[in-house]
């Protein structure tokens, strides 16, 4: 039945309420509603749930474990905390092999830039101007994609970077690509024209999500590493949505071979359960502790939660979920060439493996590219498909479709074929 989302919720979101179903419950690929509909879900709930819905082997270890210990004061350890942070160095390359277990990504960013200016001396902040990073203070004072106005001065020291959008370039080589070298020149001549001497660190995505999926050209993050290490920067990577096998490796950053500075971990880290994590350097680690390093939080290495991440590194690895990735990528990437060549609004494919961007553009009849975005995702929705869709300003929109890496083929194609009859249907 119809819900009343305005008697008592506080709407978190301008862009629009909230969807009109009550969800009942979830499993594997889809959600339910109330009233008995199914939606097959392609956001994994909020690009987190790379395991699906309940997946039972995670079912059973928040079963087992909530019943031997959930909570402890944060001084204490546990042998979940323990394993996740030893599996987690095990997963990244050295010298990556210091952990903090937080909640969430806003929190995890947090903790990584004031570990950044501590060690650095610097309070300055560079991140890409179409960035989504949190909404704690310094976490949105790197996020640049929204929530900027109305909410007084942000903290001091934040610099914004061009975006490398290869689909939307701004500046162009003799061939009218993208010239992302220049672009990265001007772009840190700007920030050098503006710091006061204080530069501390770039937190940047591999690929941009709420961005519009855009994904780093290769070479960008490596060119990127030098100019932050030139200037004494730590570079911070931020894999929320690209982490744990999501793009076809382990991690975005090992396509470039470039190791961060700081890495941190969200969504896919708990699989949909709020799990978060910092990843470091012995020697900056010692560095934060010799300064006096003070990041503390109610449910830092929480026991049930650190539990439920080794359940999803041993999904991970068993299930070889990275190839599998890879494989479900192809297949969707391969359905939406199709459809882009029936339906001219579609402007671009693109992304890595099961996270994929589709950009819908004005058409030359006079189609309207956002209003058709609108259109289509709510079509989707009363055809069974739950989509999500980024709406800048004067960009149109792109569809960030990240279905759980446990999809099946029929799943995807299923997904396709609405998606299609959606697109058909609004176009007409």
């Amino acid at each position: 039945m119809p819900h009343n989302s305005a008697a008592h919720l506080i709407r978190y979101s301008g862009r629009g309420d909230f969807s009109p179903a009550v969800i009942d419950r979830a499993a594997g690929s889809s959600v339910f509603t109330e009233d008995g509909r199914e939606l097959l879900d392609f956001t994994s709930g909020q690009m987190s749930a790379i395991l699906g819905h309940s997946h039972p082997e995670i079912v059973a270890t928040v079963h087992e474990q909530v019943g031997r210990l959930d909570h402890l004061y944060s001084g204490m350890l546990s042998r979940p905390v323990l394993d996740l942070a030893r599996r987690l160095a095990d997963s990244v390359p050295a010298p990556l092999e210091k952990t903090m277990l937080l909640t969430t990504g806003a929190e995890a960013n947090e903790a990584a830039l004031r570990m950044a200016k501590l060690v650095t001396g610097g309070h300055e902040v560079v991140s890409f101007a179409r960035s989504w990073h949190g909404m704690t203070q310094a976490a949105a004072g790197a996020t640049y994609v929204a929530g900027r106005g109305g909410y007084g001065p942000a903290a001091p020291g934040n610099f914004a970077l061009p975006v490398p959008d290869r689909f939307r370039p701004d500046i162009v080589d003799a061939d009218g690509n993208l010239d992302w070298r220049r672009q990265l020149d001007l772009g840190f001549d700007l920030i050098d024209a503006q710091s006061v001497g204080a530069l501390a660190a770039c937190l940047v995505e591999p690929i941009l999500s709420s961005g519009g999926v855009v994904d780093l050209p290769p070479g960008y993050l490596a060119a990127l590493r030098d100019k932050c290490h030139e200037r004494g920067m730590l570079l911070i990577i931020d894999e929320a949505q690209t982490g744990l096998c999501r793009t076809g490796d382990w991690y975005a950053f090992e396509r470039d071979g470039v190791v961060p500075d700081i890495l941190t971990l969200s969504k896919t880290l708990g699989a949909g359960l709020p799990l978060a994590a910092v990843l470091t350097s012995a020697d900056i680690e010692q560095r934060a502790h010799d300064r006096g390093f003070l990041f503390f939080t109610t449910h830092v290495n929480d026991p049930l939660p650190a539990a439920v991440g080794n359940t999803v590194l041993d999904v991970l690895s068993r299930d070889r979920l990275d190839l599998r990735a890879g494989e479900l990528g192809a297949r969707l990437r391969d359905g939406l060439l199709e459809l882009a060549e029936k339906h001219s609004a579609i402007g671009d494919v693109r992304g890595r493996g099961l996270l994929v961007g589709l950009e819908l553009v004005d058409t030359p009849a006079g189609g309207d590219a956002d209003a058709l975005g609108t259109a289509v995702t709510r079509r989707c929705a009363e055809l069974g498909l739950h989509m999500n869709i980024v709406q800048l300003p004067g960009m149109g929109g792109t569809f960030r479709i990240a279905p759980p890496l446990t999809a099946t083929d029929d799943e995807i194609d299923r997904g396709l074929s609405i998606l299609g009859t959606a697109l058909t249907e609004t176009t007409a």
